[in-house]
């Protein structure tokens, strides 16, 4: 269960014996990597997609923190040099958001001593946690999804809704792809898209330059605030559709009703775990009081990661594309997921399937 590109996008990054140890783990996981999780003084610590465990002292995993491989303080110091790559002052922006991001869209979490300026975090030091969130490509988890968010050849502005690690990234870049290079079977032809990668994990850049696919059409401002990068799309690059991951603030609505006003369809994720969650978000709230989005996908992991729950018609711009439901075991092509969701709300388009194993 060794993640693609693992050796030329992670393994570089770690200090040399967490680097060996882990290579020697990884053959014995039941299921996907998630996480990789560095605690000084504590046991190495991998998250996959079924469960968890430690990596064992000599070989192999271990549920016994007491039987674990421990990260050093050396451990914690080299691996954080060779990702802040020898200069950490050049990520102080990035480290006071509590993040690194490697090469290829790995999010780094980071933990340790704030240090504050007038109430405000300034920077971390003495860090003393890493959590490493392994950035996954699943050309095709879109598949059973994008037929429902196209209307009359055009994209239907979607929110996606997920708590963490339940695929809202994975299923972004799909969408983004696909719509980019065109989806006949959808009715879609290509079309220019402009994403918004603030924290470089949908297009994973590498110096500006994309790594992973995100379509032939795609223009990708990197690491630029949501906000400021949609109306810098916009103006500049007059995309059909504009992709963002992760709003949630007033500046970041003001910008989505912007873009809708200039005509422009709108992909965005959100946390969450259902669109009353997420309605409960003064921000948010306010986008779907005025009909900003006419999909809501709510991703979850009750059948794996990935699962989608819901798909729903929040009557808005777009409401007259809902459709007919999917069928059951029916949606992102990855195995099949519960249908429509619970309770009431929205009315439900349809459900079922997975994004991401």
């Amino acid at each position: 269960m060794i993640p693609a590109r693992f050796d030329q996008e992670i393994l570089p990054v770690l200090a040399p014996r967490v680097a060996q140890l882990i290579q020697a783990a990884l053959p014995h996981l039941p299921a996907p990597l998630e996480e990789i999780r560095l605690r000084e003084d504590r046991p190495l610590h991998l998250v996959h997609t079924s469960g968890d465990a430690f990596i064992g002292r000599s070989d192999g995993l271990t549920q016994d923190p007491h039987r674990a491989a421990v990260a050093s303080h050396d451990d914690l110091l080299r691996t954080f040099q060779m990702m802040a790559q020898g200069s950490v002052y050049a990520w102080e922006d990035e480290i006071r958001g509590g993040f690194l991001t490697l090469m290829g869209g790995h999010r780094v979490g980071l933990a340790g001593r704030a240090v504050l300026d007038s109430g405000r975090i300034r920077t971390l030091k003495q860090v003393s946690s890493l959590n490493i969130r392994v950035a996954r490509e699943v050309p095709g988890c879109a598949n059973g999804l994008l037929p429902r968010l196209v209307k009359g050849g055009r994209v239907v502005s979607t929110l996606i809704i997920s708590p963490p690690q339940a695929g809202k990234t994975t299923l972004l870049r799909d969408l983004v792809r696909q719509i980019s290079a065109g989806a006949p079977g959808a009715g879609l032809k290509g079309c220019k898209v402009g994403l918004v990668d603030e924290r470089s994990e949908v297009a994973g850049c590498s110096a500006g330059v994309p790594q992973r696919d995100v379509g032939p059409r795609t223009d990708v401002l990197d690491a630029c605030p949501k906000a400021e990068g949609m109306m810098l799309l916009i103006r500049s690059l007059s995309p059909a559709v504009v992709a963002v991951d992760e709003i949630g603030r007033p500046a970041d609505a003001e910008a989505v009703l912007e873009a809708l006003h200039a005509g422009v369809a709108v992909l965005a994720t959100a946390h969450g775990y259902s669109v009353e969650d997420v309605a409960r978000r003064p921000a948010l709230a306010e986008l779907i009081r005025a009909g900003a989005f006419g999909r809501a996908v709510v991703l979850g992991r009750s059948r794996g990661p990935g699962t989608v729950e819901q798909v729903a018609d929040l009557g808005g711009e777009a409401g007259a594309a809902a459709g007919p439901a999917f069928g059951p075991g029916q949606g992102h092509g990855l195995g099949a997921g519960p249908g429509q969701g619970p309770g009431p709300g929205p009315a439900p388009v349809g459900g079922g399937g997975r994004v991401a194993g």
